[in-house]
């Protein structure tokens, strides 16, 4: 899968993330890192579940635009702005910035006043 300039992540965040990561499972662990030996499963067990309970950042995007200041301060109630996106084109699906799965607008079961996405496409990782 080819990505365009806006889609393409800096290995930089990825890096710091991995360093976090690390350092985190240090301190869960109250010992020194073993960057020769890396962790083992029985550690990644114990610590899946501090993992999974952080918090991040999901973002669905419905589309976007560009547009001189000028336009944009201009921008009043009730003021319409064209996306790059038509109707019934997936949206994306964003986590800390990265695009991670597309999928449709559908209404809840549950609560028609409220709509979500169905997820569509999962994008793969990109390899290490």
């Amino acid at each position: 899968m080819t990505q365009t300039n806006a889609e393409a992540a800096p290995d930089l965040p990825e890096e710091q993330l991995n360093r976090a990561i690390e350092e985190l499972r240090g301190v869960l662990h109250d010992e020194p890192q073993r960057p020769e030996s890396g962790p083992t499963v029985e550690d990644s067990m114990r610590n899946s579940g501090v993992i999974m309970n952080i918090s991040v950042d999901v973002q669905i995007v419905l589309g976007s635009t560009e547009m001189p200041v000028s336009d944009l301060m201009a921008l009043q109630k009730g003021s319409t702005v064209a996306l790059n996106r038509r109707i019934g084109e997936p949206v994306d699906v964003v986590v800390n910035g990265r695009k991670i799965a597309r999928g449709e607008i559908t209404v809840l079961e549950s609560d028609p006043s409220r709509f979500g996405i169905r997820l569509t496409e999962i994008i793969s990782a990109k390899p290490a």
